[in-house]
């Protein structure tokens, strides 16, 4: 019992989360991250702060019209799927 309360206070204090979470990798058929930002600018935006694989799909944060924006980007046809201002 008292391992599995010392585990759920690492847990809420945020030590064992990052340690565990597994880090996603773009798969072999993705374009390339360099393409993605590409074709970001190309749709508008001015700078992109932020762009990794994650769930399946490329995302990340950027600047688009002066706005803070967060994205997914199509990992085979770099086409925007989402994107809504970043609340952060």
């Amino acid at each position: 019992m008292r391992k599995i309360a010392a585990i759920a206070l690492l847990i809420s204090m945020g030590l064992v989360g990052p340690a565990m979470a597994k880090k996603d990798k773009p798969g072999p058929d993705w374009i390339p991250a360099d393409q993605v930002t590409q074709k970001l600018k190309d749709a508008g935006y001015s700078s992109i702060t932020e762009l990794e694989a994650d769930d399946g799909h490329w995302e990340g944060e950027g600047l688009k019209n002066g706005v803070k924006m967060e994205f997914h980007v199509d990992p085979k046809t770099g086409a925007i799927t989402k994107e809504k201002p970043d609340k952060d």
